[in-house]
């Protein structure tokens, strides 16, 4: 039987956290909502008290975090904004491919440096004409000597042109399948192509990546040639959890949010949340809110326990983001008027809850996995 109660130190964590976005992201996220802007200095700070390189292992000087303790933390960044949270939750995509596939060689190379300073690290999985159906990927790597010479686009990737490390799907000349690279960002050949402006979650930078040219030595291929699909997917498995723990963190605030305003908005001589209307909407928010963090921790529990299943992170995903969707629409509605209005938070969290029903997969690929999982 799992039990969801937290350890000590998970309570510590999460109160650190929880404090940490009360006095540094909540104050200022809708200021970096407005400007599409990096949120560097509270990646910094977040880098100076030890909150960052989640996953990354403690003899590199990370944190190497269980999956439950990640989901708890995702949660709290989240509650203050889903892009502010998006730094951490693109380091953790971008290096669990080497955890999964990289030789001890590889991982003592490139890891250390992310302990050092608040770097950040990609992964490079989406095309424009290859998002869903990955195989369709056009990027392509030549085996030339020593090397691969790796030449295409990809689009709407996180920390993309800025980051300092990337990890790269492409297609060996001569092959179908999908082979996997650990790529430096000052390589020569590697650009920023068009940033993002986007509907929501702004304060995550999303752009296109360039590869012209990108000499990669041959011992920066992950696993063997062709392993890279196996590689995306495995790491997939293991990080849609983390989508779900950042739509309960939006799902919550709103929640949150709607509550506090249900109880001094006055209507026909009473507070609002008094109204049977509202109060009902207020419980079944709640109830989502509670449910899917609920999957969300049987998902991170069961990666933990070395039972990765698809099924779980689609699962948690797919609930988890669908109700932060309905959840936000609604404290949109509580609000009435004023919620469409940015003099209040919940026009923003609704914004941001979209994407969490696309990227890692779209809510569709996610019904695919699990109803393949259950066929099988």
């Amino acid at each position: 039987m799992i039990s969801f109660e937290l350890t000590d130190e998970q309570k510590e964590l999460q109160a650190m956290v929880r404090k940490f976005t009360k006095n540094e992201i909540i104050p200022v996220a809708a200021e970096y909502d407005q400007k599409n802007e990096m949120p560097w200095p509270i990646i910094q700070k977040g880098f100076e008290i030890g909150l960052w390189n989640f996953n990354l292992p403690q003899k590199y000087n990370g944190l190497e975090l269980d999956h439950v303790t990640e989901a708890i933390l995702i949660e709290e960044l989240a509650y203050g904004c889903l892009g502010i949270s998006g730094a951490w939750d693109g380091n953790t995509l971008a290096l669990t491919p080497i955890l999964i596939a990289g030789t001890e060689e590889q991982q003592d190379r490139w890891l250390p440096q992310f302990a050092e300073k608040p770097l950040l690290g990609s992964f490079c999985l989406t095309e424009p004409g290859a998002g869903s159906d990955a195989k369709s990927m056009v990027t392509r790597a030549e085996k030339v000597g020593d090397d691969y010479i790796i030449n295409g686009t990809k689009c709407f990737i996180t920390h993309g042109g800025i980051a300092s490390m990337y990890t790269v799907f492409a297609k060996v000349k001569g092959s179908k399948k999908i082979s996997a690279f650990l790529v430096s960002g000052d390589n020569p050949g590697v650009s920023m192509g068009k940033v993002e402006d986007k509907l929501g979650d702004r304060a995550s930078h999303i752009a296109e990546v360039i590869f012209e040219d990108v000499r990669v030595p041959a011992k920066d291929l992950l696993g063997q040639e062709g392993d890279g699909f196996k590689i995306a997917m495995q790491t997939l498995d293991r990080t849609r959890m983390s989508i779900g723990a950042a739509a309960v963190g939006v799902a919550r605030r709103a929640l949150e949010e709607s509550i506090e305003y249900a109880k001094v908005r006055t209507q026909f001589g009473k507070p609002i949340g008094q109204h049977q209307g509202i109060g009902f909407m207020l419980a079944d928010m709640a109830t989502k809110v509670e449910a899917a963090r609920s999957l969300v921790f049987l998902a991170a529990s069961e990666i933990d326990a070395k039972r990765i299943d698809p099924k779980f992170g689609a699962m948690c995903k797919l609930y988890a983001a669908d109700i932060a969707m309905e959840v936000t629409v609604d404290a949109v509605q509580i609000h009435g008027g004023y919620g469409y209005m940015k003099d209040y938070p919940v026009e923003k969290l609704m914004r941001d809850a979209k994407i969490l029903q696309i990227y890692e997969g779209t809510q569709q690929v996610q019904r695919m996995v699990i109803a393949g999982r259950l066929l099988s």
